[in-house]
Formats: structure tokens, sequence, C-alpha cells
């Protein structure tokens, strides 16, 4: 048996191997707008919400998927087709727009062009690492390196802990939740009552965490379930306002001593709650939990790229998987992974359920290995990764 870690020295050093990652380039920013025409709405600010929750892609017609949507046809944007940087951290599709969060701004996609906006135009930080966005209202809240953005009516609010009381000013993770607005931070989870402006505030101090430093936040079945990084996960009840949280049962920092015996790992990155089902991402494989169950996944035995999980979403039945070895989609029964070759544009998707794996070359495939968010809407899949981001279409 290996030698067990310490529960900090592994945070410490996953922690590192993670901005080596993210931040391959540095941390110098600075802010550059790429040319585009102004659109009506993106002259007057925000993208508007369609309104409507996000759907699951209808199903593509190849038979080994088995109903799966297959994504092809990639195309591949990077600051050559108007990105701000090719660092891109996140991904959000909002009505006929798409934002992504990048390493020198937040860059708007609408009718092919792209169009960025930096703290010249009062964002909070040029590094944008969330999206998410109010069906109630429409405003579109975005997380930095250093404060909080709401767009809103073609202006950018600034929230951090000076002027409003949040948690802490990395915000990992933004979430909306009716009039709620839930943020993962560096030093613990918060929710915002957009009505009252009141922050209620969840570390150590008052929930079952180890240490304040929270990574990702989801809602769903009337419970918020806060990724506490080297914590598991925390389940708030938001009726009973009651915690429960979720750790690894055997305690164990390098092997999963009892498979499906709970959560897979304490040191979590993400969580997603979508039909019935908790999908929860660490950087050591990913859990499933319907309840009552907990299922755990590697890449020894799923399709899965790779146990190193940086994000992921779930869209209906279909879980989005983002690592730094390609990206994974899973709806329970049929894994399709997307990876990219070595060199070169092209690469493949590999479709496995059980011991049957297809391999469906495509060229050209996501432009980079490394995957740090997805969203998916109908008959389109976005990728954010270290080297621009990739849009698929679905194969019918």
């Amino acid at each position: 048996m290996k030698k067990r870690l310490t529960l900090r020295s592994a945070c410490i050093t996953v922690a590192t191997a993670t901005l080596a990652g993210l931040l391959t380039s540095g941390f110098i920013l600075h802010s550059r707008n790429s040319s585009g025409t102004k659109t009506d709405r993106e002259s007057s600010g925000t993208p508007a919400s369609d309104g409507k929750t996000t759907s699951s892609p209808v199903t593509t017609s190849i038979p080994e998927a088995k109903g799966m949507p297959v994504f092809g046809h990639w195309r591949n944007f990077t600051t050559a087709d108007g990105l701000p940087s090719d660092h891109a951290y996140t991904v959000r599709i909002i009505g006929d727009s798409v934002l992504v969060g990048t390493h020198d701004g937040l860059a708007v996609y609408r009718n092919g062009k792209w169009r960025t906006y930096t703290t010249k135009d009062g964002l909070a930080h040029n590094g944008v690492v969330s999206i998410d966005y109010s069906k109630l209202t429409g405003d579109v809240w975005i997380g930095t390196l250093s404060g909080l953005s709401r767009w809103s009516a073609g202006k950018f609010e600034t929230f951090n802990q000076f002027n409003s009381g949040m948690p802490n000013d990395l915000v990992y993770c933004v979430y909306c939740d009716g009039k709620d607005l839930w943020v993962a931070t560096g030093g613990g989870a918060g929710r915002f009552d957009t009505y009252t402006r009141q922050w209620d505030i969840f570390t150590e101090q008052n929930a079952p965490m180890h240490e304040p430093w929270t990574y990702g936040v989801s809602t769903g079945n009337g419970k918020a379930y806060i990724a506490a990084w080297g914590g598991g996960v925390i389940e708030y009840d938001l009726k009973t306002k009651k915690f429960r949280d979720y750790t690894d049962p055997d305690g164990f920092m390098e092997i999963d001593l009892q498979p499906d015996d709970g959560l897979i790992h304490d040191i979590t990155t993400a969580t997603s709650w979508s039909d019935g089902i908790l999908w929860v991402s660490t950087y050591f494989g990913m859990s499933r939990y319907d309840g009552k169950n907990w299922k755990g996944y590697f890449d020894h035995d799923s399709g899965l790229a790779r146990n190193f999980i940086n994000f992921l979403r779930a869209v209906g039945p279909v879980v989005y998987v983002c690592s730094d070895k390609g990206l994974s989609t899973f709806n329970g029964e049929t894994w399709v992974t997307y990876k990219k070759n070595d060199t070169g544009e092209a690469g493949k998707a590999i479709i496995r359920t059980g011991n049957s794996i297809k391999e469906i070359p495509m060229s050209p495939c996501i432009s980079h290995n490394f995957i740090i968010g997805v969203d998916a809407r109908d008959n389109y899949l976005w990728v954010a990764t270290a080297h621009g981001v990739s849009r698929g279409e679905l194969i019918k």
C-alpha cells in the first residue's frame, strides 16, 4: 500500500499543479479589445437570457453511441480570431451569445464576431474564471481573480470584500439560483440575496469544512452542494439551513480503498446536480450520487479521459467532464471522450459502452487537451481550453 499523505500536503501539491496548468503564461494581465461590429444588444450591454433552462442536446445517429450526443465539425477560436487570450477558463451559452472567460478579459461571441470587455469597461478583473446568468433577471454574473462583477443593463457593478462583505475576492465559481447568487471563493462559500443585498457566508467557522477554500457550488433538490477543496462536498439544506458533509469514508489520499462506499476523494473541484443526480469532480476521479448510492469512476476502469478533473457540468442526463487530458461526456451508460493528437489539429472521439469501444477520427478536433470549462445546448458544445475555445456541432 502506498504511503498515506496528509490532507494539507496533498492540497498544497495539487494546488501548485493546478495553478501551474491554469496560468501557464504567467500572471501579466493587459487589456485588448478585438475589432468587430457592435450589434444593438452588444451596444446596450448584457446579452439577454432567453428564459429557457439549458436543455440536453438531441441525440446522434451513431449506433455505438446508443443515443448519446456526439459532436464533431469542430471550429477552434484563438487570439487570431478575436479572443483576447488563448487561455480560456470558462464558457457559458446565454441566449444567442457565447461568453468566454479568459486570462485577459471577457470575450462575447455573437453574430460571428468577438468583442472583449476588460477592466477599462468596468470589469472587476481581467482574469475571468466563472460565468453564470440569472433566469429571473437576465443579469450576467462574472467571477474573477479579484472580485465579482454583475453585468446588467450594459453596466458592470463590482462586488468585493470591502464594498459588499462577500467572503473573498478570489471567485472560483458563480451560480445563480432564483433571486440568490452563490459563490465559491478562496475564503469560503457565499450566498447573496439580490433583493436584500445581504451575504450569508459559510466557512470552517460555521460549516463542516476543514478550511475555507471552496472551489465549486451548485444547487438542486432544495439543497446547495459546495465543493470544499480538501473537505469533500458540503450539502446545505436551503429550507432547514442544516449541513451535511460527504467525505471519502476510507480516508486514504492516494487510493480508493473501498469502491463505491462514498465520495471517492476529499479534494473536490466542482459539483453539478441534474435529473436527480449529483455529479462531483475531484483530482482523483469522478463520483455520482443518486441520493442513496455513490458510484466512482476512474480512467482505468471507465471511459473517463483522466482522473485529474478541473470542472464538470451536467446538462439533463449528460455530464460533461473537463480533464487535463481531454473532454469526456457520460450519461450513466455510454462514454464519449474527445482527445486531440499530440501533433497537428486532428484527434478522435472515443465511444465506449461497457467493453465495446469505437474510435471516430476527427480533423480538426478540440484545440487542446487541457480542458477547463464547458457548456452545451441544443446542437452545440463549447469547450474552454488552455489554447483557445472550441465549438463542436452535433453529428446527426
